[in-house]
């Protein structure tokens, strides 16, 4: 963990942005935490971490939404996580860059339950995931980590 107690925790098993992470962890000089069900490559560095849970259904989501406080940015995709994460006190950023706050995460969880629905209502056919993730999206993330690292040092209690 960093001098100041910041950390970043990372919902790691499909993370499309972990180098952007590790590259703004470095310039920063935060603590890493790569969260996964199993082993992954990551860069050899005192700053970053590696902790592999079970394989167990949420095992990852539930040692990260433990963890998580004032003093934490989560980077994830999954809603509920964030959800929890949030309301841990946690900053949280999707891969995309977008921020998950206490204003956006109730319209997130209710699309997230629509789409299920209407997958699971057509059979899964005809209705597609979320959208490729692009190199606008990966410039995206850097600006918004870039904000949300600032932004949680100067609110650090």
């Amino acid at each position: 963990m960093a001098e100041d107690g910041l950390e970043i925790l990372v919902d790691a098993d499909a993370c499309p942005v972990k180098e952007e992470i590790y590259k703004v962890a470095f310039r920063y000089e935060l603590a890493v935490v790569v969260v996964s069900n199993s082993p992954m490559r990551m860069p050899l560095h005192p700053l970053i971490t590696r902790q592999i849970v079970d394989a167990g259904f949420d095992a990852a989501d539930d040692w990260i939404a433990e963890r998580a406080n004032a003093l934490k940015l989560v980077i994830t995709s999954d809603i509920l996580l964030a959800d929890r994460c949030l309301k841990a006190g946690a900053a949280v950023l999707a891969p995309n860059g977008k921020p998950f706050t206490a204003d956006s995460i109730g319209s997130a969880i209710a699309v997230r339950a629509i789409m299920a629905d209407l997958r699971a209502g057509a059979g899964g056919e005809g209705i597609g995931g979320p959208a490729p993730f692009s190199k606008a999206d990966r410039s995206r993330f850097l600006s918004a980590m870039d904000v949300a690292v600032v932004r949680l040092r100067k609110a650090r209690p």
